[in-house]
């Protein structure tokens, strides 16, 4: 299945007041190339968060953006459950019933309170954080990989077409070959008949073969016909490959392998015919080779 290399994902999570939020987002690129926005007490992760996205995305430029919102718990610190608990305990045993209702706690003020926070080393910040950011990180990878294969539809079937229409041509460029041989032997007997028939002299067949065996030995496409139906058909199988390999390198290096046969093939044919649709099908070989450009 063909990916293209443009893709977005998002993902986020409330974990014990704190909020967690990772997007990521693709272009293209020829290689994998990975670009992070971390924030600095979660700096410690970015090799981890780098080798999560490399496990999912072969190829393209990606920019990973994490986000962490601590809330009313200030970075570094934690809430001491047991300790608040005691607190609103005894808030509760100590204010008189006909005044109760009417109280309202002050939150700042509580977090204020010597015991409520408890300060967190870096390093236990990070540990906090890290399965909570891997795990937002693979989500987010795997939306932008649904958004990419969506794509990769759309490029697959514009390939397909691409190949339909060049196989088309080959099979003309194949049939034509033949003739032009025949009708440059016709062309050279009529050519040379005139030409003796002045001095009285008759064409010699042996001299008439010799140079249209020349002449066929300098313009033969055929290798390179078959050349290029080949990578023709190693071109569908990637195309339609249902896989989940990346074939983007591939697909550009085949092109550059299909258009280096076609230029062949036009340089050594001087048939209209075949010149037109040799035209035609490295004007295809381009196109393909820019779609080839966005695939993974």
């Amino acid at each position: 299945m063909l990916r293209s290399m443009t893709g977005f994902g998002a993902s986020s999570i409330e974990v014990d007041g704190a909020r967690y939020a990772v997007e990521v987002r693709s272009v293209n690129n020829k290689y994998f190339k990975a670009q992070l926005r971390v924030p600095e007490e979660l700096s410690a992760l970015e090799a981890e968060i780098e080798s999560a996205l490399a496990r999912h995305l072969a190829r393209g430029s990606v920019t990973a953006t994490v986000r962490a919102d601590f809330g009313i718990v200030s970075e570094g610190s934690v809430l001491n459950g047991e300790v608040l608990e005691r607190i609103l305990h005894d808030l509760d045993k100590s204010t008189p019933d006909s005044i109760r209702d009417r109280c309202t706690i002050d939150l700042a003020g509580l977090l204020a309170v010597p015991g409520v926070l408890v300060h967190e080393s870096v390093e236990a910040v990070v540990e906090r954080a890290r399965p909570v950011v891997l795990e937002l990180v693979d989500k987010a990878c795997h939306d932008l990989i649904a958004m990419r294969e969506r794509e990769g539809g759309a490029l697959s079937e514009e390939l397909d077409r691409h190949r339909v229409s060049i196989n088309e041509r080959v099979d003309v460029i194949r049939e034509r070959a033949p003739l032009v041989v025949e009708q440059y032997q016709e062309r050279l007997r009529q050519r040379m008949t005139l030409l003796l028939e002045d001095v009285g002299g008759s064409v010699n067949d042996e001299d008439l073969m010799r140079e249209v065996a020349v002449y066929a030995e300098r313009t033969d496409i055929a290798e390179e016909v078959v050349r290029l139906a080949g990578h023709m058909h190693q071109f569908e199988q990637l195309v339609c490959n249902t896989a989940a390999e990346p074939v983007g390198r591939t697909l550009d290096f085949l092109s550059q392998e299909m258009l280096r046969e076609a230029n062949t093939i036009a340089s050594k044919s001087s048939d209209a015919e075949i010149s037109r649709n040799i035209v035609e099908v490295k004007g295809l070989i381009d196109r393909i080779k820019e779609q080839a450009a966005n695939v993974e």
